[in-house]
């Protein structure tokens, strides 16, 4: 087929820089070697029998309309039980029509949020490390990305590192703050890094909010992942921010259900409004279905909100003993993890295995890129380079870590820990 050349430019300016995406270059090979893949954030595990049998109910039950189009700004059942669980938590009063919107995951709630909340001079601050698709939203929108590092301090000789080592400069994130901020970017718990952010930070972060009146976007989607007793903060219920955030979560993480796709927006409807701006305009609509599922899935850990039989508080159980094992993997196979507070993410340092893959210095790509694609062709074992979680500038200060995820099958678990202790052997020739 002959292709006619365009002498008007094709591509919209907005996406200019913005083709290039790690998951699909990683996820590719991840396919196309034999590997164990602890790279891509997703269980390989089914979700909880409650969590299943209410979606089967859902398509298979007598009401058939659950077939066919629903409320647009989210089903009824679903904004309804948010409402009623989240209201409790934040200590707001939350209404199911304005201050609840159902999205195509959390990954649309955040796109609306840059959408509808972001303009062209606007400056969005962004703690790094920080989930990769923030810049690139915040660019489409028309913003400025303005980055700020969390800072490793001191850490003693033979100890292991922890997330809660990451912690934020006070003065840096002061200064960060201009006439043209417009918003900061909130993870917590933080991925890739797995940081839980204690309550002294978040009240840093919401006085500077409220002092120069800036928007927050609450990334909450790990917010049941928590471990060694840290407890998830929510930014939103502290003095002056309720009117001020958007909290984010996400069914896909919060019942391990990443092919459902169902998100959802928290928030004043002075801010919420715009947010329904971009949804009506866009997806406009949810699957019906699996909406009604999460809508019975959350009616049941309302039930037995607190109670040993929550799914919530069985999960970060289960996932701390995944972690702790993966931690003793790794260490075996020559690494150096950083032990997480939360989500099912784990970073580790790669420093000491450096002689495996040897550095060049004129390449442009980052040393951990390098190393993973080695790793998954010659190991069998897939993680994610953790530059792609960083900013141009700072990627090669950070690119003697890589990332993995723990939220796995005891199975993939352990063939993971088999090619480390392979690998260990081959090393040291035991």
């Amino acid at each position: 087929m002959t292709q006619t050349k365009m002498s008007k430019a094709v591509q919209a300016r907005r996406l200019e820089g913005l083709d290039k995406n790690i998951w699909v270059e990683f996820v590719q090979m991840a396919a196309t070697y034999p590997s164990v893949n602890l790279g891509q954030g997703f269980p390989d595990l089914p979700p909880p029998d409650f969590v299943k049998e209410a979606f089967v109910k859902a398509v298979s039950g007598e009401n058939f309309m659950l077939h066919q189009y629903t409320r647009a700004f989210g089903h009824p059942a679903l904004v309804t039980i948010l409402a009623r669980f989240y209201g409790k938590l934040l200590g707001q009063e939350l209404d199911p029509w304005t201050n609840v919107l159902v999205t195509i995951g959390a990954y649309q709630a955040l796109f609306n949020c840059f959408q509808a909340l972001v303009d062209e001079g606007d400056e969005v601050i962004i703690i790094e490390p920080y989930f990769d698709c923030y810049e690139p939203m915040v660019k489409m929108a028309g913003g400025t990305p303005v980055f700020v590092q969390l800072r490793l301090k001191a850490v003693e000789a033979g100890k292991l590192m922890s997330s809660g080592d990451w912690q934020l400069d006070p003065v840096e994130l002061a200064s960060s703050f201009t006439k043209r901020t417009k918003a900061i970017v909130m993870n917590s718990p933080n991925n890739p890094l797995g940081k839980v952010f204690s309550r002294k930070e978040m009240e840093l972060i919401a006085d500077l909010c409220v002092k120069h009146d800036v928007l927050c976007f609450s990334d909450e989607v790990y917010e049941w992942l928590t471990y060694d007793g840290n407890v998830h903060l929510r930014i939103a219920s502290l003095p002056g921010m309720w009117d001020r955030t958007i909290t984010i979560g996400s069914a896909g993480k919060t019942f391990s259900t990443t092919g459902w796709k169902v998100g959802w927006s928290l928030g004043p409807d002075h801010l919420v409004r715009h947010l329904r701006t971009v949804h009506q305009n866009s997806v406009y609509h949810c699957p019906t279905a699996a909406q009604e599922a999460v809508a019975q899935a959350f009616q049941r850990e309302l039930d037995n909100y607190g109670k040993p039989d929550s799914y919530f508080v069985q999960l970060s159980q289960e996932l701390q003993q995944k972690r702790d094992w993966l931690v003793q993997s790794l260490v075996a196979g020559g690494m150096k993890p950083i032990i997480p507070e939360g989500t099912y993410f784990m970073m580790a340092d790669i420093s000491e295995l450096k002689s495996e893959v040897p550095e060049l210095p004129d390449s442009d790509e980052p040393y951990d890129s390098r190393f993973v694609k080695w790793m998954i062709k010659n190991k069998g074992l897939v993680a994610i380079p953790v530059s792609a979680f960083y900013s141009t500038g700072h990627k090669r200060n950070f690119d003697h870590f890589i990332r993995f995820c723990f939220m796995k099958d005891e199975a993939t678990l352990k063939a993971a820990d088999d090619i480390l202790q392979r690998w260990r052997m081959e090393k040291t020739g035991q």
